[in-house]
């Protein structure tokens, strides 16, 4: 990215939530803890941080360099909240798209969450079922040198302990269900921006098992970018694990935003993000 070029480019200025660091490993329960237990700890403060519009950078911005990058990508889906529909077809098209953007030989979709603010936190009824959430407004990244490896484990069965050895990435795909985004949007660390003080690993307690995420704490030089007035045939690709590590991004922090530019009658942020593991073609590593 061209350093005259970010200073140039339009911004808004918002607050977003940060983890401070304290010495004790966060924890996060998703399900209800015991009596008497948080189901979060740990701290978070806010700070005014400038996002820059990275529309004028589209062509350039790689998984690889930054993190993240945004494709045009049209889909046959007629209701995102049919869940039967959406894995019939959506799964399809986003596994054509994650292999044709990265290269990939192979590509496992294993989680998807819908996104609405009006609807979130309860199962919708014309979603089958399915729980519906709110956008994140917490500056986080999905997974750790510790989980991105564990994920091949829970998923993969046989095949994890050779897959392990090759060189392999958590992408998500994340997309408006209406368009344009008019709150909430999403945005995107320069990967290259943050500095390994800057992550704060976080247990994700499940009934079942033991996840680990990053969030992040505040640095000033972190560059953070956002893509205005989503629409539905747009995708952002964002790399959250990569188990290469010769320079290239390995994780994308990214958060919901308060955007000062919404209008005041914006209807609710719409959005579904599909999780992928994404493995490559034969380029041997260390076992994990």
């Amino acid at each position: 990215m061209d350093g005259g070029k970010y200073w140039t480019l339009n911004q808004v200025q918002t607050a977003m939530s940060y983890a401070v660091p304290t010495g004790q490993k966060p924890v996060s329960y998703n399900y209800d803890p015991p009596p008497g237990v948080p189901r979060r700890s740990g701290q978070f403060a806010d700070q005014t941080v400038a996002i820059r519009d990275a529309r004028p950078l589209i062509p350039n911005l790689s998984l690889d360099r930054e993190g993240f990058q945004l494709v045009r990508h049209d889909t046959q889906v007629s209701d995102f909240y049919d869940e039967d529909e959406l894995k019939r077809v959506y799964y399809s098209e986003v596994e054509a798209l994650v292999k044709r953007v990265t290269g990939a030989v192979r590509v496992h979709i294993f989680d998807h969450t819908l996104r609405n603010g009006a609807v979130a936190e309860r199962p919708s009824d014309n979603a089958g079922g399915q729980l519906i959430r709110e956008p994140v407004l917490r500056v986080h990244n999905d997974y750790t040198v510790k989980s991105g490896p564990q994920r091949v484990r829970d998923l993969m069965g046989a095949d994890a302990g050779d897959l392990l050895t090759r060189r392999f990435a958590l992408v998500n795909v994340w997309r408006p269900i209406r368009g344009p985004v008019e709150e909430k949007p999403l945005a995107l660390c320069d990967a290259r921006s943050v500095a390994p003080q800057d992550w704060v690993a976080t247990d994700l307690l499940y009934p079942d098992r033991i996840g680990e995420i990053y969030y992040v704490a505040h640095n000033p030089g972190q560059r953070w970018f956002y893509f205005p007035d989503m629409q539905r045939e747009e995708a952002v690709l964002l790399k959250v694990y990569d188990s290469a590590t010769d320079g290239r991004a390995r994780f994308s922090p990214h958060t919901a935003f308060a955007d000062p530019n919404s209008p005041a009658n914006a209807r609710p942020r719409e959005s579904i993000e599909l999780r992928t593991l994404v493995f490559f073609p034969e380029e041997r590593r260390a076992a994990a």
